[in-house]
């Protein structure tokens, strides 16, 4: 089976057991979009600004339209320009929050934050888990199979034809064309990128030789597409091409099915939610700044190994109280079990365990 987009049953089912298991994960914080307890008006006012990851464009949207409906007077905006310019923001004081879709790490937790007091540092929090699909449009193809070292040689450059033998060995019974491959890839500094980078380099290393990062390698070329929606129009209105991008934006395009093991496994929310809770946090970091090593070479079953663990970075202690109070309410919305289950229906999102969401509900009652 080709899954275009994410089993609405299968999603609905783990949305279902989320909220009737997470209910300890919300106390001290917002389960519901009013910043308080259910049916107290809202005396929450102000603007609280957010930039960053495009791959939670359409979560964001859900998130704030949910959020400012409950509260009235309070104006939510989130800009989806990337990971990287999210970052950039935040850290000179251009946003209050983030969007990134990996941690900060420890050179940028080492120097200060715009919006934070002086001394005090920001926080990590996990609230978007999403596979990465591998996007394509091929001219006869509905399925296709990759294993790490073949889709590493696809973006690297050295794989170039459609019915290259590396390919046509994982899918016997498919019709590859004898076409030149395109592979598109993100122009600007993109968390996606560095968690697709990732994986290849984990998994492929004699392949994918460059170490992970935001943007793409200068030793690697394909055609490069700005943001999120750039990649899936370039992939949806191309012939014989291949990308990458957020699982919620793949719509019907075709998906690739990665090699996991001795099987072929396609994008769902429960595999990508099996890899994080199979992977170990960052190390050394304080108790309430959660980032995540995910275990890109595991080989237990059902685990889908391209995976995006996107955060929401906040001051540990804003040097705003009524900054400090919005960041607050919205983050704990954003992290709750309604609000996980909205961007799951709406996005395709793989909502929080319950012992995450338990971990995540606590850092975010810390802000100060």
């Amino acid at each position: 089976m080709n899954k275009k987009r994410f089993g609405v049953v299968a999603t609905l089912a783990t949305v279902t057991t989320l909220a009737l298991t997470s209910c300890a994960a919300n106390e001290g914080g917002s389960a519901t979009p009013d910043g308080g307890d259910a049916g107290n008006e809202s005396t929450l006012s102000g603007t609280l600004v957010g930039i960053g990851a495009s791959s939670q464009g359409s979560a964001q949207e859900v998130w704030r339209a949910s959020f400012q409906t409950a509260n009235p007077d309070v104006t939510v905006e989130y800009s989806p320009d990337g990971s990287g310019a999210g970052r950039e923001a935040f850290i000179a004081g251009g946003a209050d929050f983030a969007g990134s879709d990996r941690a900060l790490n420890e050179e940028e937790l080492s120097g200060t934050f715009g919006k934070c007091v002086e001394g005090t540092s920001a926080l990590d929090l996990p609230v978007y888990i999403s596979p990465i699909a591998v996007i394509f449009n091929v001219e006869g193809v509905d399925s296709l199979n990759l294993d790490a070292a073949t889709l590493a040689g696809i973006f690297a450059g050295t794989i170039t034809s459609w019915d290259a033998p590396e390919i046509a060995a994982l899918n016997p019974d498919a019709t590859l064309p004898s076409a030149p491959i395109t592979a598109v890839h993100r122009s600007d500094d993109s968390g996606t990128t560095e968690n697709f980078a990732e994986y290849l380099y984990a998994a492929a290393p004699d392949v994918w030789t460059e170490e992970p990062d935001g943007e793409w390698p200068s030793a690697f070329g394909g055609e490069a597409a700005a943001q999120t929606s750039g990649v899936v129009d370039a992939v949806t209105n191309g012939t014989n091409i291949i990308g990458y991008a957020d699982a919620s934006r793949a719509g019907e395009l075709g998906v690739a099915a990665i090699k996991v093991g001795e099987e072929f496994v396609e994008y769902s929310p429960e595999a990508a939610a099996a890899i994080v809770d199979a992977s170990p946090r960052v190390e050394g970091r304080a108790d309430n700044d959660i980032a995540f090593e995910l275990d890109r070479t595991s080989t237990e079953s059902g685990v889908y190994p391209i995976v995006l663990v996107s955060y929401l970075l906040a001051c540990e202690d804003y040097q705003d109280d009524s900054v400090a109070e919005l960041a607050k309410a919205y983050l704990g919305y954003v992290a709750s079990a309604e609000g996980q289950a909205e961007a799951a229906e709406a996005a395709g999102i793989a909502p929080l365990s319950e012992d995450l969401s338990e971990q995540v509900a606590s850092a975010i009652e810390s802000i100060q």
